[in-house]
């Protein structure tokens, strides 16, 4: 492996193994944390769900792939898929998928207006 790839492999093992973030969901009496980052395997899934118009699922996928408990495991498996899809508020999914995915960009915004 080249050295440039190697820096670009180090950054990204670095993201995937940092501080897990977390929010709280009241109505469901749940701290859900995730990673700063997924692969590029996993993204191209939620993309090809949202280009494809399954919008809903690729919701679904996003809160299945990126959903952590406190330690780091997975929160939920894909075969909790079909529950999500049939039995949980939508307007609550979609906004912990949107606070999950906003995470960074709001934490960023704050650091810079505090500069």
């Amino acid at each position: 492996m080249s050295s440039a790839l190697d820096k670009i492999t180090t950054h990204f093992r670095n993201k995937l193994g940092g501080e897990l973030k977390s929010i709280t969901v009241p109505e469901w009496e749940l701290t859900i944390y995730f990673k700063e980052t997924i692969t590029l395997k996993e993204q191209s899934k939620l993309i090809e769900l949202a280009t494809g118009g399954k919008t809903t699922e690729a919701l679904v996928e996003t809160l299945i792939t990126k959903a952590r408990n406190q330690d780091g495991t997975r929160m939920f498996q894909a075969s909790d898929k079909v529950v999500f899809m049939n039995e949980v508020d939508p307007q609550v999914l979609i906004r912990v998928v949107g606070e999950i995915n906003n995470y960074d960009v709001e934490s960023a915004s704050g650091d810079i207006e505090k500069n």
